[in-house]
């Protein structure tokens, strides 16, 4: 990450199209197109893995699957595995959000048919597939099980719970077609990624990716390894992730994914972290680690405490991680977040591996930290943005913070004066946080659209601690249009990004 550049953070499912979600289709192509001429160097997107019933792409049955719901329709009906009148029963909810209620099944029932209908060659293209991802058997066979038995791996029946070999065997025979569609659907994919993928790089822009640092207990990835997670004899968690009391709350987080047993990773050389992060490299130009303090110390809960209060801290696998990971990928692949609390066990682990970290400008006029997200205190090793998935948008932002921490933001920020209250994206005060932000040392910043377009905070991809109305944005054709990448690469060239 040496040259100065800009990137926008906009997950696939929030791009414009007439389908429901966004996808790896056309209007994917068209936003490269945007960037290109906006002088624009990266797109960073939310994690690909299937959303959990909350719709959350941080909690996923796999670690390594994609989510097929971003699958474009069209080039199914291109490749005659949909019909027309099915390709126009995809246009689903409205534009500006996802109906995840509507989707899910409507592409159920389209993706069931296209496997029907899969032709000799796309048989073929599977086949290699399957020879290509060693991890791709035992998510099809959870998934299929999961369906087949309407319970989670840790309720089945022993034999299978165990992986017993011939219990496998049998379930995989005896559910072949529901397995074989899953094959189908992570090969179609991963095929229509790849297109969009290589589309980007001919554009130069790069795809940064993201990935949540635990894994979900109800998940292939736990299933198929308990021997490498904080399990007891009957595959029980025995402890499980969370962060302590701290300024936001006085019992802690307690988020319950299964912690990792690093001491028999480390036995096993680290094998599965290797195969994560190069299932990633493969997807993603670079990706963005979360919570990476949690490799130099974690918060450990006993699983049957009811908040992270009991928890404890414990050391995490720190550089032989990433020595042995460095091995095998680039370490010019990885970000890593580092907000939250700082600790030297981290800041060591970054000097260490000379990783960048993260920024956020919003966090910077609210009086809580050192002044490290102040634009004049960042290092060039920085990746900066204005907020990301779970912080408000700048002019939501603007609208929540008290009057003495809005004048300091504006201040800071040279606004000119003007109307800050309203949206759109001619906003002056959101333009003077933009300009502030490409003019700081950080070698990349990242901005999400709904900034750039100055929207409020009904936008919010995420918002933390509420359970329902979340990951549902999208950008609409109508806004789209509205955006003028004149003006970014004006800044770009000013600022030398």
């Amino acid at each position: 990450m040496q040259k100065r550049s800009s990137g926008v953070l906009l997950h696939i499912s929030s791009l414009m199209g007439p389908y429901g979600i966004g996808c790896f289709g056309r209007d994917a192509m068209r936003f490269i197109d945007f960037l290109e001429k906006g002088g624009f160097r990266a797109w960073q997107v939310l994690p690909f893995s299937i959303p959990d019933g909350c719709n959350s792409p941080y909690k996923s049955v796999s670690a390594f699957a994609g989510n097929p719901l971003l699958i474009d329709p069209e080039q199914l009906f291109e490749e005659k595995l949909i019909t027309k009148e099915e390709l126009a029963g995809c246009r689903i909810g409205p534009s500006y959000a996802v109906d995840f209620t509507a989707l899910r099944p409507q592409r159920r029932a389209l993706f069931h048919k296209a496997f029907r209908r899969r032709t000799p060659a796309i048989m073929e293209g599977m086949a290699a597939f399957r020879a290509q991802h060693p991890w791709l058997e035992d998510f099809a066979l959870y998934t299929a099980l999961q369906e087949d038995t309407g319970k989670d791996w840790h309720d089945w029946e022993e034999p299978l719970r165990k992986r017993r070999p011939r219990a496998l065997r049998a379930a995989s025979e005896r559910l072949k077609d529901a397995v074989d569609e899953a094959v189908f659907l992570q090969y179609l994919f991963f095929t229509q990624w790849q297109k969009i993928h290589a589309y980007a790089r001919e554009k130069g822009i790069e795809i940064i990716g993201d990935m949540p640092i635990y894994v979900s207990y109800e998940s292939a990835d736990v299933w198929s390894n308990q021997h490498l997670f904080a399990l007891d004899e009957e595959g029980l968690p025995t402890e499980v992730a969370g962060v302590p009391p701290d300024f936001f709350s006085e019992t802690g987080q307690r988020w319950g994914n299964p912690l990792y047993d690093w001491a028999a990773m480390e036995l096993d050389g680290f094998s599965w972290w290797i195969a994560r992060l190069g299932s990633a490299a493969a997807l993603f130009d670079r990706v963005r680690i979360d919570h990476f303090r949690g490799f130099s110390a974690y918060w450990a809960v006993p699983a049957a405490a009811e908040t992270a209060k009991e928890g404890q801290w414990l050391p995490g696998p720190g550089l032989k991680l990433f020595d042995a990971l460095f091995r095998e990928i680039d370490p010019g692949a990885v970000i890593a977040e580092d907000l939250g609390v700082r600790d030297p066990l981290l800041e060591e682990l970054l000097r260490k591996t000379g990783l960048p970290g993260m920024r956020v400008l919003q966090f910077a006029f609210l009086g809580q930290d050192d002044g490290i997200h102040l634009p004049h205190n960042y290092l060039p090793n920085t990746v900066a943005y204005t907020g990301t998935h779970d912080n408000n948008t700048l002019l939501g932002f603007l609208w929540e913070i008290t009057p003495k921490e809005r004048a300091y933001c504006l201040d800071y920020c040279a606004f000119p004066g003007g109307d800050w209250k309203a949206g759109g994206a001619d906003n002056p005060a959101i333009r003077s946080i933009l300009r502030t932000l490409w003019a700081s040392p950080a070698r990349l910043v990242m901005v999400p659209v709904q900034d750039l377009l100055g929207f409020g905070a009904d936008t919010k991809m995420n918002h933390p601690g509420v359970a329902e109305g979340n990951w549902e944005f999208r950008l609409t054709e109508e806004a789209f249009t509205r955006l003028d990448p004149s003006v970014y690469q004006h800044l770009s060239d000013l600022y030398n990004r």
